[in-house]
């Protein structure tokens, strides 16, 4: 794969299993694509520091917990309060992620909230209060089909 120019063979079957799960061993790693626990460890260390590998996480399925509520935020700002408003976003705990994109649509928001009541205090307690706003459009998650988080190799 193109994106992959700069990554050795082994370094790529480091990540392709890291993908596959982020819970193998060094030494189950190095049995997988035969080189030892040490050197497995030398790369992985070495592809954090070049921030290849940003994090190790748990990834929640929100439709999994009851009464939780995903949502689709699409926000059209006036270009001068676009970093008030990311700002705000950014120190929401529902807000889970911001996407900055082109078209009409300056920024795509995904939200998590506890409970309708909460995606609801969201919206108009914060959203509809964000300074420079055009437009909003809101989607709520009915189901997830596919969900792939990061880059897939």
């Amino acid at each position: 794969m193109v994106y992959l120019d700069q990554l050795d063979a082994q370094d790529q079957k480091i990540l392709s299993l890291l993908i596959e799960n982020a819970r193998y061993t060094y030494s189950e790693i190095g049995e997988k694509i035969g080189i030892s626990r040490v050197a497995v460890k030398a790369r992985i260390d070495a592809l954090e520091k070049r921030g290849v590998i940003e994090e190790y996480t748990t990834i929640i399925n929100p439709q999994k917990l009851s009464g939780a509520v995903s949502c689709y935020f699409e926000l059209e700002a006036e270009p001068a309060y676009l970093q008030e408003i990311i700002e705000r976003l950014y120190h929401n705990e529902t807000v889970t992620q911001i996407y900055r994109m082109t078209g009409p649509c300056c920024l795509h928001v995904h939200a998590v909230a506890s409970s309708q009541e909460d995606l609801e205090r969201l919206l108009h307690q914060e959203i509809d209060h964000l300074p420079g706003v055009r437009r909003v459009n809101s989607r709520v998650i009915l189901s997830r089909i596919k969900d792939v988080k990061g880059l897939r190799l």
